[in-house]
């Protein structure tokens, strides 16, 4: 009988990476199934750059540790090697492997690569059809989800809205159905096993992401410097922004430091929200070329 069929019984918990082409909506996916920010999230893409850990608590029945992972894509620099090798290595010895497809563009090229990593895993493998909220006519999922079972060979194809949260229940009941039955794997009180600062640093490069367009986001690092708390309470931050050239340096501290300005009070929002603590937040840009491609930046921000 299989994890799919198998009768309720006691707690289950395992773990569940989340793969797909880059693009697709899986960190947005991962927060709304943990119920917390944890991912940054752009319509750029590649904004994903490590594993990211999600861990979600169901009470009397079990739980998951999800896994976001960089979408896959056709690295040109360093940087973009070690991402897809991060997704390749979070395929492996997990329990189930979550292939999100985004369902307004339907199944594509880069789809069908991603799937085929996925065809020899031991573990299960199903599908998720992400960004039903921009299908016009929902008609048009049965043709993917077949697509995705019967010649991709997927177990299982589920619509979802990682915005609208529509099908996310439905998701988790499937995913539960999947994961073998065991004490948790992590405390009650364990939300990610990622630090604070590593959550600030992403959340500050959303804001870049978010506020830039062209190169910029994809050339833009953030390398956490300071990290102090005082007498007082207040968190005191710095950070340097890296860019790779010095027009874009200009461009990300914009016409009277505006740009910067802004990228600091929206990031020192959502930071002091996950601290619940008051913070200083002291932004600084600095240019080092190709950086991408440079070893030691890579191993400072934990890409190597």
């Amino acid at each position: 009988m299989s994890g799919a069929d198998a009768a309720g019984g006691g707690l289950r918990a395992g773990t569940v990476t989340l793969a797909g082409w880059t693009n697709v909506g899986k960190s947005a996916l991962l927060n709304r199934l943990v119920g917390e920010k944890l991912a940054a999230v752009s319509p750029v893409s590649q904004t994903t750059r490590h594993r990211i850990v999600g861990v979600l608590h169901l009470e009397g029945r079990g739980q998951v540790v999800f896994a976001d992972t960089p979408g896959l894509h056709e690295p040109r620099h360093r940087m973009n090697r070690a991402m897809v090798e991060t997704t390749r290595q979070s395929l492996r010895d997990v329990d189930l492997v979550v292939l999100v497809v985004d369902a307004s563009l339907g199944p594509g090229p880069g789809d069908a690569r991603a799937a085929d990593l996925l065809r020899h895993l031991p573990g299960s493998r199903i599908a998720v059809l992400n960004k039903i909220d921009l299908l016009p006519q929902k008609t048009k999922l049965l043709p993917m989800m077949k697509v995705l079972v019967e010649d991709w060979g997927l177990e299982e194809a589920v619509p979802v809205s990682a915005l609208t949260g529509e099908g996310c229940d439905l998701l988790l009941e499937r995913i539960l159905a999947r994961l073998p039955e065991g004490p948790p794997l992590y405390a009650a009180d364990v939300l990610t096993d990622q630090p604070e600062r590593f959550l600030a640093a992403e959340w500050i490069r959303e804001k870049i992401l978010l506020r830039t367009r062209q190169e910029i986001p994809h050339v833009t690092a953030v390398l956490m410097d300071r990290w102090q708390t005082r007498p007082d309470g207040l968190v005191e931050i710095e950070v340097t922004i890296l860019v790779e050239r010095e027009s874009q340096k200009a461009i990300v501290i914009g016409k009277g430091g505006s740009l910067l300005k802004a990228i600091g009070t929206e990031a020192r929002a959502d930071i002091e929200r996950l601290l619940d603590a008051r913070v200083y937040l002291g932004l600084h840009v600095r240019a080092r070329p190709d950086w991408r491609d440079d070893e030691r930046t890579l191993h400072e921000l934990g890409l190597s």
